[in-house]
């Protein structure tokens, strides 16, 4: 189930954590902190550590492995988690709650998304993920509450001005260029061999046959038809057509040889590894700049990203300078402090 594994809470690996004694040492209170009179407990954080080895795909390690991992998730975790804790409570001061219908309509959501037929299958599947329904129900709302002071409290407050949007396309006009694209056909003929060896006569004759392919094309025959009659290659089967292709993925020396024709050109039969090839140019198209209008809506969010998450950082730091963060146990506190003061942290949701 993708939604319910992205909010479930995952099983602790039995004994893990026991096998972590520097790191258990840090999380050995029921209590690991007081933010604003929310309580963060030890089982609350292992299940969160637990969490994010899993979303890294590190469930599989040796106990020192997995020592190391905790070890390095841990502070980052710490921050995360406190972060969390801060937005959910401002959310609910500002009066954001899940409320039944809006729960219901994810509920039935997610059973859509899983197909989930009826409630003893989607009970079934709670437990699976260890999960109640009121388990999954508090994750929801959490989400729901700090994606709700992101939007409302740091989004809405967010613009763009038509000038900081042209200034951006001026300096990024490639990144909204579409480059030169062409479809291509071809004739391939093989040279029998072992790949190892050329047998002269084989390959006399394969560049024979290239050759008078070549020569009924630009006399006007259908290009099609003599893939028909001569093409040893797959795309024989739609007719010898290649692509559409970028020209950036064109090899170089590819490219330096289509570049002379125009739509419709046929090359000279060119020597490959494993025989004669020759191309068509079918069609062409020139490199395209999308324009402003079309661009704007593009560029708003790039803008508009790049902006949140410094407004994201200010916001979460008054939160914290605000906050009555009451630590019980030192070593976590100094862990937290020491990332907060590395690297401030954007939190995306719980």
């Amino acid at each position: 189930m993708h939604t319910l594994r992205r909010f479930g809470a995952l099983a602790v690996v039995a004994g893990a954590l026991a096998l972590m004694p520097a790191v258990r040492a840090e999380i050995i209170e029921q209590i690991l902190v007081k933010v604003n009179g929310e309580i963060l407990t030890k089982t609350d954080f292992e299940t969160r550590q637990v969490n994010a080895l899993r979303q890294r795909g590190q469930q599989q390690l040796s106990d020192e492995q997995l020592k190391k991992a905790i070890a390095e998730i841990t502070p980052q975790l710490l921050v995360d988690t406190i972060d969390e804790m801060l937005l959910e409570q401002k959310g609910r001061s500002l009066g954001y709650k899940l409320d039944d219908n809006a729960f219901s309509q994810i509920i039935g959501n997610i059973k859509k998304e899983n197909k989930i037929e009826n409630d003893e299958q989607f009970q079934a599947a709670l437990r699976q993920e260890g999960l109640t329904m009121a388990d999954l129900r508090k994750m929801l709302e959490r989400n729901m509450l700090i994606t709700k002071v992101q939007q409302d409290e740091i989004m809405a407050h967010i613009s763009i001005s038509d000038e900081e949007a042209r200034a951006y396309y001026g300096q990024h006009a490639s990144d909204f260029t579409s480059p030169a694209t062409l479809t291509l056909r071809e004739i391939f003929i093989s040279v029998p061999g072992d790949g190892r060896t050329v047998n002269v006569g084989l390959d006399e004759d394969a560049k024979a046959k290239a050759d008078a392919a070549r020569g009924r094309a630009i006399a006007g025959e259908p290009f099609e038809k003599l893939v028909a009659e001569f093409s040893d290659a797959p795309s024989k089967a739609n007719g010898g057509l290649v692509g559409p292709i970028t020209e950036d993925e064109l090899d170089p020396a590819l490219k330096k040889l289509l570049d002379p024709l125009k739509v419709g050109g046929v090359t000279d039969v060119v020597r490959t590894q494993r025989g004669y090839q020759i191309l068509k140019l079918e069609t062409k198209s020139d490199r395209t700049l999308l324009s402003f209008d079309k661009a704007r809506d593009q560029i708003a969010d790039i803008i508009g990203n790049s902006k949140s998450q410094g407004e994201m950082q200010k916001y979460v730091r008054k939160l914290r300078a605000e906050a009555i963060i009451d630590w019980k146990n030192a070593e976590l506190k100094k862990l937290y402090e020491q990332q907060v003061a590395a690297k401030p942290a954007v939190p995306g949701g719980a």
